[in-house]
């Protein structure tokens, strides 16, 4: 057989050959679309009923183990995602939101488990379920300070500030840093959470131009000139939606200019886990720097926890006291769910495993668009896509929709409304790799297709 399960004394047996699977999978002894033994060979090979194997794979594929395979087995699944419970009507694929895949081996749910447990019983939930700094704790920022300097060598935890999630951040930035009726320059192409948050708070963006390398140090200089702004908004790292990393001496150029012309530079890392080496900005001027960094994208944004490394001490401070007015603080259970896998290797693995599954969809998404227009990383979890003039964005957005996908336009993210004839393609969401090849068929049908025969009634 290609698995003979060890299985621990004690317990229903049924749960022991789970408990097996999963620990194999976890182990890498098992892989991702490997066939399981059938259930009368597993049963014979374990000496049980035929009944206690099947109730066994049965539970594996309840847990998202698992796959069956009509007429041809079971096998190891992917992940461990489920069927979207509240996904639009008739939505098959959403490569809408831009979602980190959940690969089998990031074992996150296993890891949610076992990582909960052992703070219930190391700790106990009591204090966790109560009110907590705005901040964060003294231990957590330090945990998380020793997991982030490798991404920012020289962090220090008393200018770190823990927050539910990056949206939550930015508001609490923009609260801090401007006042109703302030500029502040970004891409011409940003993050619509930012342009929401910008809105708002009565702050008025304005889009600054780029090229090939990103924003464009002279224009951002003239910018200047023209609006007197009191801050630059930046994602330098697989920019969304553009997926264009600045290289190193743009990032010096634009610190150059930055410090020149004395603005603050909130800078968004949400895709820094994926491009290491590109380091942010902030570490060219901390002084003048508020560097945001998310677990979202990395791992799930379900945790809600991002950091924000602010200019000194006292400017962490004020951006507690702001998040403390935004939400009041992020959820203690999942800051110390997160402290304990930034201590123990499970946040190291779970991002190695993110990143090598959004490796393997971008190699698959370069394949199937091949002879089309678009840019990509090939670490990153999205694609920018130009559409051909024959299609409208909200055309070809309505056909693909009416085939079961889900995209979204360049609209969402203009500055200036004069967005670039394309659409972003989130691969993440996608349930299995098979089911986003077939996505990016009907995409590519499409493009092929003359928008008219989408009007045929």
């Amino acid at each position: 057989m290609d698995w003979s399960p060890t299985l621990d004394t004690g317990g229903p047996v049924y749960e022991g050959i789970v408990e097996a699977l999963e620990r194999d999978i976890v182990s890498g002894r098992l892989h991702r679309g490997q066939r399981l033994p059938t259930h009368r060979a597993l049963a014979s090979f374990l000496n049980v009923d035929l009944t206690t194997v099947t109730r066994a794979y049965n539970e594996a594929r309840r847990r998202g183990l698992t796959d069956a395979r009509v007429g041809q087995g079971t096998f190891v699944a992917e992940n461990r995602m489920r069927p979207a419970t509240r996904a639009a009507a008739g939505i098959d694929v959403d490569l809408s939101m831009n979602l980190p895949p959940s690969p089998i081996e990031a074992d996150l749910e296993g890891r949610i488990m076992r990582g909960l447990a052992a703070l219930q019983r190391d700790h106990g939930f009591s204090d966790l379920l109560s009110y907590q700094q705005a901040g964060g704790s003294a231990v957590d920022r330090g945990i998380a300070a020793d997991w982030l300097r490798r991404r920012v060598p020289t962090i220090e935890a008393d200018r770190l500030v823990i927050s539910p999630g990056t949206q939550s951040a930015l508001m609490a930035l923009l609260l801090a840093v401007t006042r109703p009726g302030d500029v502040v320059l970004t891409d011409r192409l940003t993050y619509p959470g930012f342009r929401s948050a910008a809105a708002s708070l009565g702050v008025r963006l304005v889009g600054v131009a780029s090229d090939g390398e990103g924003m464009n140090p002279e224009a951002l200089a003239e910018a200047c000139r023209l609006h007197a702004p009191r801050a630059v908004y930046l994602l330098p790292t697989i920019h969304n939606p553009t997926t264009a990393t600045i290289g190193s001496q743009r990032r010096e150029e634009l610190a150059v200019a930055i410090r020149r012309h004395d603005l603050m530079l909130i800078e968004d890392d949400a895709y820094g886990n994926f491009e290491p080496k590109a380091l942010p900005i902030s570490t060219l001027i901390p002084e003048r720097s508020y560097l945001a960094m998310t677990l979202s994208k990395c791992m799930a944004p379900g945790l809600r926890v991002a950091h924000v490394l602010a200019p000194d001490r006292a400017a962490a401070s004020g951006i507690a006291n702001a998040l403390r007015t935004v939400s009041q603080m992020p959820a203690p259970l999942m800051v110390a769910l997160a402290s304990r896998w930034f201590a123990d290797g499970s946040a190291d693995a779970i991002v190695s495993a993110v990143a090598a599954e959004a490796a393997a969809r971008q190699a698959l998404a370069i394949k199937a668009l091949s002879g089309q227009s678009y840019a990509a990383n090939a670490r990153g979890l999205h694609v920018w896509l130009r559409l051909p003039a024959t299609w409208t964005r909200a055309e070809f957005a309505a056909h693909v929709q009416r085939q079961g996908l889900a995209v979204v336009t360049s609209d969402s993210f203009s500055v200036d409304g004069e967005p670039e004839h394309a659409i972003r393609i989130a691969l993440g969401a996608a349930r299995s790799r098979a089911d986003l090849v077939a996505a990016l068929d009907v995409l590519v049908i499409a493009l092929k297709s003359p928008a008219y025969a989408s009007r045929i009634v």
